[in-house]
Order: C-alpha cells, then structure tokens, then sequence
C-alpha cells in the first residue's frame, strides 16, 4: 500500500467513471446507471416532482457512486502495483549507442548507430561496462552480465555464446569481456517491451473461468431485475385493490436491485484478475497471459527436470566400498589425494566426505609432489602421479583396462560392488593405486531439503508428479523413489516428452513443465502452462506461456500455487458475495412491503427501525464492504494443500456462513447509528 500507488489508485477511481470503462464491468454499469437514475430522481425532487424524500433519494444517490469510486478504487489499487513495476522497466529500458558490425568476422570494423535503429539479424558486439542494446543470441564470446535491471538479482551470470545461456536482453550490462550478439526483435518488440505491456495489464485478457462467472453474473442481474419490475407491479396492484397508496419508490427500488444483485464479486473480480498476475511478477515470472495463471490453478500434472529441480545438480560422494581386503581408511585416504586438485564438485565432495569419516586433512598440493592428471572424454579418468606412485579414479570399465595394461586384475567382487551401486541408482567410481584396485567410491544424487515433503503436498492437492531425466530406467526409479516423485520418464528426448504430454492432455489432464533448451520448446509449446527460464534459448521463451525471470526450476510448484490461490480467492468471494444476499434481503424486503402486508414483520429479523433505515443501512453495507476486502482480493486467500473437498467445506464455513453472518450483524449496527438520526 505505497503511498504513490494509493494517490494514483484515486486519480484513476475517477478516470474511470467514464461511460466507455464502466460498461466493460456489466454488474456494475447496472450500480452505474442506477447511480445517475437517483442522482435526476434527486434533481427532479428540487422541482417538486417527488419520488422519495430529497434527503432519502439524496444519500441513495451518494452512496451509489461512493460503490462505483470504491470498485474503481480497488481496480485501479490493483493495476498500480503492475504500473508501479512497469515504470521501473522503463528506467531500465533507453536508448543507447550500439556497436553495429558490417562484417561478424572483423570486431574492430563497426558503426555506431542508436540502439533504436536496429533491426533484427543485425550484429552488435558489446563490451565490458557497455549495456546490450537489443534483445539477442550469443553468437561469439562469453561474459558476465549484470541482469539486475529485468530480475532484481544482483549477482552477475554467465551468457556465452551456444548451450542454453545463450540468450541476452536489452538493457542489461555486460560487467566482464565481450560478447558478439544477433538481434532477435525489431525496435519496439523487445522483451522489455513485452514485459512493460504484461505488467501494466494492458494485454492481459479474461480467462474462460472468469467469462464463466461474468455470465453468471450478468445473469444473476438480469434475474433480479426482473425481480425488482415484478415487485413493484405487484405491490402496485395490491395497492389498488386496497385503495392505498403505492409504499415503494423508485429509489427503493433501485437500492433493492442494488443490494441484490451480486456487487461485490462485480466490483472485485477485475481487481482479483490484475493482483494475480501482479503476484506472479513480484515472484520474478512474467505470465504472456491471464489464461496461463488460471491454468496454472487448474494444472493436476507437473513436469519437472531431476537436476536442479528434484535434485542439487550435482553427484556427491555417498560411501566408499572397500574391495579386495583393501579398508575403507585405505581407500578413502587414495581417494581424497586423487581428488585434492579436482575442483568438481564431485571432487571437492570426495575430499570432504574422507574428512568427515577419517579425520583426513587436506594436504598441499606442491608438499606431496602431486601431479595432476586431468579428466578427459577419451580416458574417462583421471587422478595424480606423486613420487612413483600412481593413484587413478575412474569409469568402472576405464579403470578396468588401466589396471589390466598394468598386469594388475579386476576382481569380481569390485565388479559386483559396482553393479550394486548402479542398481540403486548411484555413479561408481572406481579407484586404483598402481596395479590394484583398493574399492568403489559411491556417488549420489542428493535430492533437496524438503522436495519429498512437497511432493506429499501436491499429492494431497491431487497434483501428480513426473520426473524427466536422461539417465537410464534404473537410475531413474531409484531417485524417483527416493524424492517420492509420482511417475518418471527416463532417457528423455524432444519427442518422449512431447508424445508424453499428448498422451496426458488426452486423457484430460491439465500439464505444466519448465524447459530452457531449444529441444524444449515442442513440449513447452503444446504444455497447458509452459514456463521457460529466461536463461533460455529464445525458441524456449517464445514457445512458453510464462518466463521465470529468475531462471529457477523450481518456480513451476510456486506458479501452481499461485494460479490455485487466484481461483480460490475468486470462489471464496463469489460464495461470501451470494450469501450476502441472503442478510440484504430479509433487511429490505419487508422494509418495503410491510405497511401492505403486515404479515412480513415476521421476517424482519433483526428488527430494523424502518424501511429507509433498513434501506440505507443495506446500501451503506453494500458500498463499504467492497473497500473492505480490497486487501483479501490483492493479497489472494490463505493457500492451503489440502483435498479440493476439503477446499469446498472450508469455503462454505468461512465464506458462505461467514457471508451470511457478517451482513446481519453490520446491517443491525448501522440502522442502530442511522435510527439516532432519522
């Protein structure tokens, strides 16, 4: 609630009383028509052609436009989060010199031109402390770029040229080296263009559910007009045959459709659509659409990359198995010395793993004599010689044939011990000293903190899990029995997952998936919610309906999560609204109606003073209400993992009952204030 936002928020409440803006809100253009009906009512009071008492009519007429300025109010509280955030894009987004060259394969050749004049296909080399003047490829080098200005993230990242860091956008800096770039959008279609609409709600269009619950709506109002006509036909034919004057007014009329038809979901629903996409933007992910947020709350399957989703990223040592009545001191102290100058993190987690169970301190390198033999793709070992003595860790079948050029042997319970790890779904790495092997090292995915737990939680929600890694079926079970994951796909390519996603969207199922890669992007493009990585590929952004400016995998449960509470929300304000109805109708109807039939006092429950106290409390609630729950609709509803039934009963206790409950107790207060004045 920035104090700037809020000063905006009111401007716009009266920008917004235009003719054109209103009807685009049907339930509340029927407030606003009402509104401007009681407001001549009133001129034509002055005149002496009388409705209702001036006084009655007046504040009828006043408290309808203060429910038009408060749904405003809370539309335009909404958007100005969204424009707030656009405004900081704009800070970020300039026009600057770009260094456009006329041949990719001379760097020091190139012109100078405004970034605005670039085209795409065109190449721009860029240098440390220069900012990347258009949205592009890595197409030669590798830097740091600083990204702060698009994600809020202060540490630099790596963009180089190939792979799946490819992709810049304007407006960041490059901090270190240089980068030679090709243009992917035209002036004015850039990302941080896009990204300028998005927030501002400007492209953000309704959803089917929330057409659905428009119609019904609109639908709900035209019943009640309807109502409100037949009413006042029938109470002017009892009249008649009673030989008494009409009791109800146009204005009571008019504050009875009011209170009846369901305003405060009306006034609410554009708020609770913007606020959605809002959240998505603080948590750094920028939704092309608001179909692709409501999708996300109707999602029942999730994709999910193992690494760095489910798991570090990264094997860590997990045990060693000693072989060949070698000990696993023995072999653990050859291990850590192999990997003293392997700075993997496979290698750092063998030298702290041996520290952990021995005691065994890191040594230095130039004191022992070490020579260091690196990894390579040919060999698939490596390892050191230090003082004639040559220690090699290694691929099971690598190490096999070093052992054996060396006249030593493989044994057959070391090929055992690895055929174990391997089952389990772990990486053997098998040491060697000499001629002889001393055992395997054992080394694991390590699944993070809390996924399992997670996973539990979706499971509850009735979210099913599936894990999508290129290792084998075997390795794949195990570490998907491990995270607790509902299904997997092994050895994953471009069509096993594409012809997985059909197969799920043909049985009904709502799929989301994350991808960064160009080999994503047939999945992400037919995926229900489709996130890609901002360090991603352009056709992985394109073929997306999000983009997690953040880049992390693991955005895509926090994306359901907040697709669900949008949904949630506009339910649970839906009920509360429908049940308001109940309280506001046993507060006006035998207002209006009781001096014709004296029988309805029974139904003045909560004994209100009189029809125009009744009346005005019921319209005065009405209007107030709406300001509110400003709050709850911007903020969303308590998310909850539960059971969607479970879901449904909490609804109807808190919102239906409470919807009932709260206007029956507000209505009585205010006629309580308003009798002292009357």
């Amino acid at each position: 609630m920035d104090e700037k936002i809020i000063k905006r928020a009111l401007k716009d409440s009266f920008t917004k009383l235009s003719f054109t803006v209103q009807l685009q809100n049907p339930v509340m253009f029927v407030v606003y028509l009402s509104a401007i009906v009681t407001t001549g009512l009133c001129g034509l009071s002055i005149f002496g052609i009388k409705d209702a008492s001036i006084g009655f009519t007046a504040c009828i007429s006043i408290i309808l436009w203060f429910t038009i300025l408060f749904a405003n109010f809370a539309e335009a509280l909404a958007e100005g989060r969204g424009k707030a955030q656009a405004d900081a894009l704009r800070n970020a987004k300039r026009t600057v010199t770009a260094h456009k060259l006329k041949n990719r394969n001379d760097k020091k050749i190139y012109t100078d031109i405004s970034s605005i004049n670039l085209r795409k296909g065109d190449i721009v080399i860029v240098s440390a402390g220069e900012p990347i003047p258009a949205d592009g490829e890595v197409i030669e080098g590798v830097a740091s770029v600083d990204e702060s200005a698009i994600t809020g993230e202060s540490a630099p990242v790596i963009r180089e040229a190939g792979g799946d860091r490819s992709a810049v956008t304007g407006g960041t800096t490059v901090v270190s080296d240089w980068l030679v770039i090709e243009v992917v959008n035209e002036a004015g279609e850039s990302f941080l263009d896009k990204m300028i609409a998005m927030v501002e709600g400007a492209s953000r269009r309704k959803t089917p559910n929330e057409i659905a619950l428009q119609i019904l709506l609109i639908a709900l109002t035209l019943i009640f007009i309807l109502v409100t006509i037949t009413l006042y036909a029938y109470a002017d034919f009892s009249a008649k045959q009673l030989f008494v004057e009409n009791p109800t007014s146009m204005t009571a009329l008019i504050a009875l459709l009011v209170c009846l038809a369901p305003t405060t979901i009306g006034a609410l629903l554009s708020a609770i659509g913007i606020s959605g996409m809002s959240r998505l933007n603080e948590a750094n992910v920028l939704a092309k659409s608001g179909r692709a947020i409501e999708a996300a709350g109707d999602v029942d399957t999730l994709l999910l990359d193992k690494t760095g989703t489910i798991t570090l990223g990264n094997r860590q040592a997990s045990s060693f198995v000693p072989v060949d009545d070698h000990t696993e001191r023995e072999l653990a102290d050859a291990a850590q010395i192999a990997s003293l100058p392997d700075e993997t993190p496979e290698g750092r987690s063998i030298v702290i793993l041996a520290k952990e169970k021995f005691d065994i301190r890191e040594r230095t390198l130039n004191v022992l004599n070490i020579e260091f033999i690196p990894f390579s793709a040919r060999t698939r070992l490596s390892g050191v010689n230090m003082n004639g003595t040559e220690i090699r860790k290694g691929a099971a079948d690598s190490i096999k044939a070093y052992v054996e050029n060396r006249g030593g042997t493989y044994s057959d319970e070391c090929d055992e011990a690895v055929r174990k790890i391997a089952n389990v779904g772990g990486t053997p790495l098998v040491v060697a000293k000499d001629d002889s092997i001393l055992g395997v090292i054992y080394l694991k995915d390590i699944i993070k903190s809390g996924v399992k737990e997670k996973f539990a939680d979706l499971r509850k929600m009735g979210i099913k899990t599936v894990m999508i890694t290129g290792d084998n079926p075997l390795t794949a079970a195990a570490i998907a029995a491990e995270a607790g994951v509902d299904d997997f796909l092994a050895e994953a390519t471009p069509e096993g997952k594409l012809a997985m996603i059909r197969e799920l969207q043909s049985k009904g199922h709502m799929v989301a998936m994350t991808g960064d890669g160009t080999n994503d992007a047939p999945a992400l493009a037919q995926a229900d919610v489709a996130v890609a990585m901002n360090t991603g590929t352009q056709a992985a952004k394109d073929a997306g309906n999000m983009v997690d400016l953040d880049s992390s995998p693991t955005k895509l449960i926090e994306i359901v999560r907040i697709g669900k509470q949008l949904l949630m929300t506009r339910g649970s304000l839906t009920t509360f609204s429908i049940a308001n109805d109940l309280a506001k109708y046993f507060a006006i109807i035998p207002a209006l109606f009781m001096s014709l039939y004296p029988q309805l006092g029974m139904l003045n429950i909560m004994g209100l003073h009189s029809s125009e106290s009744a009346i005005l409390s019921a319209i005065i609630y009405n209007a107030v209400i709406i300001v509110a729950l400003i709050p709850l609709a911007l903020r969303g509803v308590a998310y909850k993992e539960v059971p969607a039934e479970d879901l449904l009963k909490h609804n109807l206790l808190v919102y239906g009952l409470g919807g009932i409950i709260v206007p029956f107790i507000a209505i009585k207060v205010l006629d309580f204030f308003i009798a002292l004045f009357v």
